[in-house]
């Protein structure tokens, strides 16, 4: 897969990617993740016995990540701080849709 194919669509709420479905669908490779991971720059993962489980919120914000620092060449840490900005965004424009127009 090339780099400008990433695959868009609207993950479903209920499930759950191991690390490499995780890669997969960025498209990164696993150490990518990894190296993220350990810097504590994607939150919203889990281990279960030993296994990185991650959710969509998680593969929303490794794909807005992974394409700051190829689009921008931005640090890891810049990117970061970005995607919590847009995910702050995304939550304030959610907010202001659910109250509707007033």
């Amino acid at each position: 897969m090339r780099d400008d194919e990433i695959l868009t669509g609207s993950p479903l709420e209920e499930s759950w990617l191991t690390l490499e479905q995780l890669a997969a669908a960025c498209p990164v490779e696993p150490a990518w993740l990894r190296h993220h991971l350990e810097e504590g720059l994607i939150p919203h993962a889990g281990s279960v016995a030993g296994v990185w489980c991650f959710t969509s919120t998680s593969l929303v914000r490794a794909r807005r990540m992974r394409q700051l620092e190829r689009d921008f060449d931005a640090v890891p840490e810049l990117a970061a701080l970005v995607a919590d900005l847009l995910e702050e965004l995304d939550e304030l424009r959610a907010r202001v849709g659910s109250t509707g127009p007033g």
